[in-house]
């Protein structure tokens, strides 16, 4: 059941998608939005897997879009050569979800093949819980996201994706 002023099911990845629509239309020229959104598009998309009743979702954010005060929610710097990774694992019907504890442990690597083993930060935000972590990339780049999720009773899974990041 949805509580007045608590967060709904995406609560904490509407509020950073919320904040990069509005930083990505200012300061930008009549002729770069469409293919300045399109690239924001397709590099916050989200990755999903299901692990029975549970779902894993996983966005990348670069955090030159993120504002001020997401930034600070997260606890993170925003930087024309980080991204950051948001992990939240959900059970319940679409419009009551809720948050599941897990262990996430997750890699990514640059198309050089250089890889970065991230540190994942437990956020408990209003009744979800989010893991947040940043990895550096030097735009253009094409990264490989590695995620294990192992939840409290021992379920596991995976979750493998790539996106494309591009320069700010």
């Amino acid at each position: 059941m949805h509580l007045p002023g608590t967060p709904t099911k995406h609560a904490s990845l509407a509020l950073l998608l919320g904040a990069l629509a509005l930083s990505a239309g200012c300061g930008r020229e009549a002729s770069t939005p469409t293919s300045a959104s399109a690239h924001a598009d397709a590099t916050t998309q989200e990755a999903v897997a299901s692990l029975g009743d549970a779902r894993v979702r996983a966005s990348v954010v670069p955090t030159a879009r993120i504002g001020e005060a997401v930034a600070r929610q997260y606890g993170i710097e925003p930087s024309a050569d980080t991204v950051l990774l948001l992990v939240g694992v959900r059970t319940g019907p679409e419009m009551d979800e809720t948050a599941l504890p897990a262990s996430i442990a997750a890699t990514v690597q640059d198309l050089r093949g250089v890889s970065q083993q991230l540190e994942l930060r437990r956020i408990d935000n209003g009744g979800l819980i989010d893991y947040v972590g940043t990895a550096r990339v030097a735009a253009p780049d094409s990264l490989r996201f590695d995620i294990q999720v192992t939840l409290g009773d021992g379920r596991r899974t995976e979750l493998r994706f790539s996106r494309d990041i591009y320069p700010e």
